[in-house]
């Protein structure tokens, strides 16, 4: 995120608008999240310094406010954002007033999200957002609505899967690719899943020595949705990215989700006062305590096809990782000649590594002579391969991993590309987010329906 200015830099000066006109400026909406102030690191050439900001009264915006202050404070290389604020109940209509063209961004509460970019599209909008968009089913409707409002009002509306950018997946995907290398992509069963797509989350994460403080409405599901609703859209993006590159995906003929899970995560009060700052269960928590403790629908499982592919997914949150570093990972493919696996855990002391697992009766030294061509193929020359037993892994160096800075910077490259020329937004780009939030949304669904189903 440190490098997001300068790739703005570059992107923006060419994104000026031509002379008389306004600067487009950046309107954020209700910040709830740090990816909002992340933005605002530095100033930005070609963007006005003036930021609107419109959301409610709260500890979110004033957390927001206080860390782009400090951009702009500190003594070396300041910031020198003129910030604007509007804080009442009005907040969102009042936003509705700015001229169009501008870009919104939206990093906050989730079941409020879909009908705000909607509206912020309506009024002429640009629109980054993050993820998740939708954590309902009975909101696929309006999702569709609002990419189709972006298409007919020339502007763009852009979700933040930061995944792809990471250099690991984009070698996965590369991989996938070459039949000398994975084969042919396996169906699966439903006992054994040709795809397997994992992730596990900690509550508590510290910053300075201190427990990062989440909102409360954070842990409320009707709020921020469960786990697969939320955090499983990173992963099932990178399926379809990965295993069906460029294409379409249409949920309606080509996806089902055929299986689905939930298990809550008990908080006793001083662990939920502890990520929260809150010494009393929230009113809106109620329905959710059971012996003073909250059940916190975080953890799911599904199991679903897409183009006849077996897929499994895991979403899981743990109160505290012992000794974790970050979060974890696992994206794992299946094809006839070899599996190629991404993992994130303690023992890749949590960085993605890539590695290729031939199966058995397959040729090693082929599927090997072929990585070594298609890593000299690749983009990045510093790449290599260590062979072991179990695996042969792709070697990143750390200056490949930082070429092209953070993934956060990269997504938000990508998305004022596309704002410069909303024509160049791909068209599966609009058919594989519905079909990823129609999956999120339909596993809820699915295991909220089906008592007893544990996520295992």
């Amino acid at each position: 995120m440190r490098a997001l200015n300068a790739c703005l830099s570059i992107l923006l000066l060419d994104f000026v608008m031509s002379a008389g006109e306004p600067q487009p400026h950046i309107i954020v909406l209700d910040p709830g999240h740090s990816h909002a102030s992340a933005v605002f690191v530095q100033s930005i050439p070609g963007i006005s310094n003036d930021v609107n900001i419109y959301a409610p009264p709260g500890p979110e915006v004033r957390a927001f406010l206080n860390s782009v202050s400090q951009f702009n404070l500190r003594s070396q290389n300041p910031a020198h954002w003129n910030l604007k604020p509007y804080i009442d109940s009005d907040f969102l209509e009042k936003s509705l007033r700015e001229p169009p063209g501008n870009i919104v961004v939206i990093s906050g509460r989730n079941a409020p999200k879909i009908g705000r970019i909607l509206s912020c599209l309506r009024a002429g909008q640009n629109v980054l957002g993050d993820k998740p968009w939708i954590i309902d089913n009975k909101d696929l409707p309006l999702l569709e609505t609002a990419l189709n409002t972006a298409q007919t009002m020339h502007r763009v509306a852009y979700d933040g899967m930061t995944e792809r950018f990471n250099i690991a997946y984009q070698i996965q995907r590369e991989l996938l690719r070459d039949p000398d290398i994975f084969g042919r992509p396996l169906p699966g069963t439903p006992a054994e899943p040709a795809v397997h797509l994992e992730n596990l989350h900690s509550l508590v994460k510290f910053s300075a020595g201190k427990v990062n403080l989440r909102p409360a409405w954070f842990f409320d599901i009707r709020q921020q949705g469960e786990g697969i609703a939320d955090v499983g859209t990173h992963l099932i993006d990178l399926e379809m990215w990965t295993l069906f590159p460029d294409q379409s995906i249409d949920y309606r003929r080509d996806v089902k989700v055929l299986k689905a899970g939930r298990t809550p995560l008990l908080l006793t009060r001083s662990q939920f006062e502890r990520v929260t700052g809150e010494k009393a269960w929230p009113a809106f928590l109620h329905s959710a305590i059971k012996n003073d403790q909250l059940e916190y629908y975080c953890n799911n499982t599904a199991l679903f096809t897409i183009r006849g592919i077996y897929a499994s997914i895991k979403d899981q949150w743990e109160y505290e990782s012992s000794g974790a570093l970050d979060d974890s990972y696992l994206v794992l493919y299946r094809g006839s000649l070899a599996t190629v696996r991404v993992r994130q855990t303690k023992e890749e002391n949590y960085i993605p590594e890539i590695d290729v697992i031939p199966n058995p009766g397959t040729n090693r030294a082929n599927i090997i002579t072929a990585l070594q061509k298609e890593l000299s193929r690749l983009s990045f020359p510093a790449l290599s391969l260590r062979d072991s037993r179990s695996e042969i892994r792709i070697v990143i160096p750390k200056e490949d991993r930082a070429r092209n800075g953070p993934s956060f910077t990269q997504l938000v490259n990508r998305f004022l590309e596309y704002v410069r020329e909303p024509q160049s937004v791909p068209a599966w780009e609009k058919a594989n987010m519905l079909a990823k939030y129609y999956i999120t949304t339909e596993a809820v669904a699915l295991a909220r329906s089906t008592p007893g189903e544990a996520a295992k």
